[in-house]
């Protein structure tokens, strides 16, 4: 029988599917509700030292919507990291772990360009009882000026030099969030591998703008009339997430091998994660399909998984891992496929003729053509 269960950087867990950092790991209570209702892993919404300095708006959410108006398929947010004190998390961890010894308890952590402070929350998380670290170098909005999230997850010196900072106090595994708010993805996430992290996550949202009311003539979501570019997700940005996923997995398998990756962005089923795990990813990441269907969707996307697993006879996700990484080429190499293709075939049309002898000219040229867009 097929099984979800994976170990990653010596992380056991029942399935691949994490609760992505955010509103559904935003406390304690939500962590143990994720944590029974069997989800492989949580990520909590990230922490920082001071949470004095986050003050979040409202509305900080806008949705796109499907034209039926049935569905939201993209979802807007402008919600910063946590704002709830850091001594109320460590005692929550602490907590956590007690009630939830098994359970796989990832800290998501943001800090700004200082080494002392890395160092701190890295050890006193790790002192809580957490089990792993998300480094959270992919939040497109809000902090910048404090040098904070995207802001330092594109540059990949400083990035590297950071990761340098937190594996060298960390005794736990250490993923790095990518952002996607980058021309190529690859050149910050080799600066966390180089640096030593043990994997990555990718993607963060996509820095976006949701719309603009056509009755108020103000941009969305509207806080006193005005708003700032926020962060895309759902289920509009997998293709592009996939994308990201694929061009980190190829350069993971050919500079990095063993390191993992964690695969994130319009996840919303059993299907989706089987296509994350195809491009190379060990665990898949769900955020806002939580925020959409509650944290019990978890069941029904672990079925769909394995009935993938059974229709292909693999045992373990591990089987499947990057099966389809090796399909992808540059369209010089299509042009040539498809021309040896053509003429290999138009070649055995020939050979038919040859050997009937009753095709006219017209008939020939009828019979390769249909034979070349076989």
């Amino acid at each position: 029988m097929p099984t979800l269960a994976t170990t990653v950087d010596g992380l056991s867990l029942p399935n691949p599917f994490v609760i992505g950092s955010g509103p559904p790991g935003t406390n304690l209570s939500v962590i143990n509700r994720a944590f029974r209702e069997g989800w492989g892993a949580v990520i909590a919404k990230t922490i920082s030292l001071d949470a004095s300095k986050v003050v979040n708006v409202t509305p900080r959410y806008a949705k796109l919507h499907s034209k039926d108006g049935k569905e939201v398929i993209g979802w807007e947010n402008i919600e910063l990291i946590s704002d709830r004190p850091f001594e109320i998390w460590m005692d929550e961890f602490r907590r956590c772990k007690d009630t939830n010894p098994k359970g796989v308890l990832i800290a998501s952590i943001m800090e700004e360009y200082r080494k002392d402070a890395w160092v701190e929350i890295v050890e006193r998380c790790e002192a809580a009882g957490v089990d792993a670290f998300e480094l959270n170098f992919s939040c497109p909005h809000g902090l910048p000026e404090r040098k904070m999230g995207a802001a330092m997850g594109q540059d990949p010196g400083i990035l590297e030099e950071v990761c340098g900072w937190v594996m060298g106090a960390a005794k736990r595994p250490v993923w790095a969030k990518m952002t996607p708010n980058v021309t190529h993805i690859e050149d910050p996430s080799r600066a966390a591998l180089k640096a030593g992290c043990h994997g990555l996550s990718a993607i963060n949202t996509i820095r976006s703008v949701m719309g603009i009311n056509l009755d108020t003539l103000r941009p969305e979501p509207s806080v006193e009339g005005w708003t700032t570019p926020g962060g895309y997700s759902s289920r509009a940005v997998k293709p592009i997430a996939l994308r990201m996923v694929m061009e980190i997995a190829t350069m993971i398998r050919k500079e990095f091998p063993g390191r993992s990756l964690s695969g994130l962005g319009g996840i919303e089923s059993g299907s989706d994660a089987a296509q994350f795990i195809l491009l190379g990813c060990d665990t898949v990441q769900v955020c806002t399909g939580v925020m959409k269907s509650g944290y019990e969707c978890v069941k029904p996307m672990c079925d769909e998984l394995l009935a993938f697993m059974g229709k292909h006879k693999f045992e373990t996700p591990a089987q499947f891992k990057g099966r389809s990484l090796d399909y992808f080429t540059t369209h010089a190499d299509l042009v040539r496929r498809q021309s040896e293709r053509k003429a290999a075939q138009k070649a055995a049309a020939r050979k038919v003729v040859a050997s009937d002898g009753e095709w006219s000219g017209d008939e020939f040229v009828k019979q390769s053509d249909a034979l070349s867009r076989e």
